[in-house]
């Protein structure tokens, strides 16, 4: 293979994908440390690859404005670029065209999306199974670099670290009690109980973005515990792993928060409700559990992604979490 001097990366999914996506990137620096690697994301996304010391640059893929017009002039940047690799961990059809059309000499993909014919590379995408999803992303680049996966890492810099300082005077530990599905959030009575049983010389955070300010109000509102805070809407993605990193335990949803944790090497423990570790979507910390009911339930899964309302309308796969 000709030297390798442009990768591109291509994960425009949901933050906690580009999170296990630094996976790749880690093993692409290890063996191109010379090459400039490129990912790109969907607008929103870009903050946690903020000041990332093993990227040349971060595109941003506007969705919610003109879609289809940002689209059109990516794709043709792209082929400015004149990249040597196009990795794309996506499966959708638009993923597909900015690879096709990327113009590079090896364009790599997943089976299942709509182009892969049109690409150099293709490999099968299998959820389920029990391999994580950094596994499946590795076979990808396996050909390139070798079989064995990276870890997804990410990089707070020393002032996210000195925001965080001022929480860090005595031992804490932090919950991310929401998510963007309601199947796969723990409900709130079972995060009022894990405030409730933590040590009283400990501090809890309540971490979240500004949509999850009145669930954390709730909670905290509920709570008997006098050492709760509430960091909701106050703290970035990466100031958030910066205090995740240090802390006793945290506490986590099948949601990115969860892979925040694994990117940090931080101690966790995941709560699965409708969704299934199998899916590939588990923890990676050295210090990690994984919590769910302890009996087979006919609806779980049901579904990969989970879902607004659970469809028997009971939730068991939540309510019935023994803690």
């Amino acid at each position: 293979m000709s030297k390798v001097n442009k990768i591109l990366i291509i994960q425009t999914a949901f933050i906690g994908d580009v999170i296990l996506a630094t996976a790749v990137v880690e093993k692409l620096y290890q063996y191109y440390s010379e090459a400039e690697i490129d990912f790109l994301v969907r607008k929103g996304n870009e903050s946690i690859l903020e000041n990332h010391p093993k990227l040349n640059s971060v595109i941003c893929w506007d969705k919610k404005g003109d879609k289809y017009g940002n689209l059109k002039a990516i794709t043709k940047n792209i082929h400015k670029s004149g990249y040597d690799v196009v990795v794309n961990l996506q499966r959708f059809s638009s993923s597909g065209l900015i690879t096709v059309l990327s113009g590079a000499p090896i364009k790599i993909g997943f089976k299942k999306n709509p182009l892969s014919f049109l690409f150099t590379h293709k490999y099968p995408h299998k959820i389920g199974n029990g391999m994580h999803e950094v596994d499946r992303n590795q076979k990808l680049i396996e050909s390139l670099t070798d079989s064995v996966s990276a870890t997804p890492k990410l990089y707070p810099t020393n002032s996210d670290y000195e925001v965080v300082q001022q929480y860090k005077s005595k031992k804490y530990i932090c919950l991310a009690p929401a998510s963007v599905w309601f199947t796969k959030q723990l409900p709130l009575e079972k995060w009022v109980e894990i405030v409730g049983k933590a040590n009283d010389d400990f501090a809890v955070y309540l971490l979240g973005s500004s949509s999850d300010v009145e669930l954390c109000d709730e909670i905290l509102k509920k709570s008997k515990n006098k050492n709760v805070v509430n960091l909701t809407a106050k703290l970035s993605l990466l100031q958030s792993a910066a205090l995740m990193q240090n802390a006793e335990m945290n506490y986590v949803n099948d949601s990115a928060p969860l892979h925040i944790a694994s990117a940090m090497n931080a101690p966790v423990t995941a709560f699965f409700c409708s969704t299934l570790p199998d899916f590939g979507f588990g923890p990676l910390s050295v210090k990690s559990a994984v919590v769910e009911i302890n009996y087979q339930l006919s609806c779980r899964p049901c579904g990969l992604h989970g879902k607004k309302l659970c469809p028997e309308g009971h939730f068991k796969c939540g309510n019935d979490i023994k803690l």
